[in-house]
This record gives C-alpha cells, structure tokens and sequence, in this order.
C-alpha cells in the first residue's frame, strides 16, 4: 500500500437533469491515466482508492457517481429524480470526465458493484479502455438479486426471516420489489424503517467470517437511506444493464484481471468464473480464504494495478505477467 496522498485537482462537473459528478485526480498529472469505480451503487468513493496506485506512475482519477457522495444532488434529496440515474447515465458521466480531463484511454478498476460498472463503461467505449482490474465481481443480474434477496435465506435463515419481514410483500411480490415500494414511500418513517432493514441484511450477507463487524458507515441514518435507495433502485432494475456476459465479446481482446474470493458467499464464484471463461484476455484470480473483500483482496489489486503500470504491458493483448514487475 503506498503513502497516503491528496488530489492535485479536483471539482463538480455539471452532467446534464440537474447533476454535477464530484470527481479528483492524484498522483502523476503526466503518468498512465487509471479510474477507480467504487461499490454500491451509492457507497462513494474513499480515500483510501489512492493508496493502490503508485502515484509515481499512475494519474488517479476518482467520482462519486450521481446521487451519492459528494456529487450533487444526493437521491435522498427533495426533488431529486431517481429516473434519471441509471447505468447508461453513470457511463455517460464516466465519458464526461474523461473529456473534461482530456484523457485518451485509461485503466478502469472497480469492486464489487464498481465492477458492473466497469463492465458497462468498457462495452459501451472499448476504445477508451486500456485494461481492466475487477475484484469482487459481479454482473448485477437478475438472477445475482435474486440469490441475495431470495435465496440466500438457506445460508443465513433467521437473519433473512427478519429481512424478508419488514419487506412486507404482498402475495407474489418479490422481496426486491416490495423494498422498492417501502423505499421510495411517501413517509418518511416506512423509508428509514426500510434503510435499516436493508443495511443489517448486507452486515449479514457480505460475509461467513465470524469475526465480521457491522460496518460503521450504516450507524448514520442518512448514509443508509442513501445507500439502501440507490441499492434498491439498481437492483429492482437489474442493474439497468442488460446481458454483460454476452456482451464481453465487445472488449474480448482487452487484458484485464479478476480477483475473487472463494468464500465469498454473497457474490458466488461462478460469475467471475463464467466471465473469465468467455474473455480470452483475462486471467482470474481466485483467493481461497477471501469472500468480499480484505486484505488479500486488497494486495492482488494493488499487484494487478502495479502490472499494469510496467512498460512491458503496453500494447500487450494478455494481462500482464505477475513477475513482470
């Protein structure tokens, strides 16, 4: 991990239905252009993204993508339009700032929720793409919202009777959707309730390691019903992103790394698997005592970034080597 730096720049950038993305940039303002997307949707972005690039090499880039962080407005906001943030609107804000800093292409990174994203923006602008580094993957499809929500009460029983419960569903109605109806209620009340079910339900499912602690960032009632609602919003749309697997052949020849943990229960396996095995120009990564997310996870990132900062992968159509570095 290196030192901790601060921006060299950074500033809000007005997007178009009323949004200005908050996006920064560290490190080397002349080094190999990189992004980092950041988890949710809604969770912002942290500090801490930086220390995984060597900021001798790399120029950092960073946003909090619309409606959360320090982009504005939040979605929580009155009068704040929900239908106007989707994956095609967070890809368009990406283009954006990469025009307003007057990058190229550039290295896109992501976790977890970062990563459908990165597929997305990849698929959609390749050639803007110089490689990718996913971790924690996932594609934010139908099924993948349905196992969290529905199915995944055979691993954790008690803890999804009390989640499926305050979804109040009616008969026939999915747990996603029924948070949905709670978490854009007219009162106040049914959407906090909703937040703070929703919030211990991803304490519970992000891990198996018995030592897990709730995250601290949803002891804050407002940073909950941030999270829960754009969480929520993507969900209940599966993502708004179509087939992403069948739509790998688009980026097929672009190198790219994907870390995984075995463990990881909340984001199985077989989707970094069954990506891997459709993108000739990947190489996957499998970590056998990690589920989403940690410090193993954190090292191979950073050793994935550092690769891709060596000069023997420009213009390579393989991920770099890990002893090329």
């Amino acid at each position: 991990m290196f030192a901790a730096i601060e921006p060299f720049a950074f500033g809000l950038l007005p997007v178009g239905d009323g949004n200005q993305i908050f996006w920064e940039a560290s490190g080397n303002p002349a080094g190999i252009p990189a992004i980092r997307l950041h988890g949710g949707p809604g969770s912002g972005l942290m500090s801490g993204y930086r220390r995984d690039f060597d900021p001798s090499v790399f120029m950092i880039v960073g946003l909090h993508q619309r409606g959360c962080g320090r982009s504005q407005p939040l979605a929580t906001d009155a009068g704040s339009d929900l239908d106007t943030n989707t994956t095609p609107h967070l890809v368009a804000d990406i283009e954006a700032v990469r025009e307003h800093l007057g990058v190229e292409r550039w290295l896109i990174t992501g976790v977890s929720w970062g990563t459908t994203l990165a597929l997305a923006y990849a698929e959609a602008h390749p050639e803007r793409v110089t490689g990718l580094v996913l971790a924690a993957v996932v594609t934010t499809t139908a099924a993948e919202v349905r196992w969290v929500c529905e199915e995944m009460g055979r691993v954790f029983p008690r803890e999804w009777h009390e989640f499926a419960a305050e979804a109040h569903a009616t008969p026939g109605q999915s747990i996603i959707d029924a948070y949905y109806a709670r978490i854009t209620d007219a009162d106040p009340a049914v959407r906090a309730r909703a937040a703070l079910a929703w919030c211990r339900w991803e304490d519970i499912h992000v891990s198996l390691d018995p030592k897990s602690e709730p995250s601290p960032r949803f002891r804050d009632a407002a940073f909950r019903l941030l999270f829960a609602t754009l969480v929520i919003h993507y969900w209940a749309n599966a993502g708004f992103v179509g087939d992403l697997l069948g739509g790998v052949d688009a980026i097929s020849h672009i190198p790219a790394v994907l870390i995984h943990g075995r463990l990881d229960v909340s984001s199985p396996l077989r989707t970094a698997w069954d990506l891997h095995r459709a993108w000739p120009a990947s190489r996957l990564v499998i970590l056998k005592d990690e589920g989403h997310g940690g410090a193993s996870m954190g090292d191979e990132i950073r050793r994935a970034i550092a690769m891709f900062g060596c000069p023997c992968s420009s213009g390579s159509k393989h991920p770099p080597s890990p002893d090329c570095r």
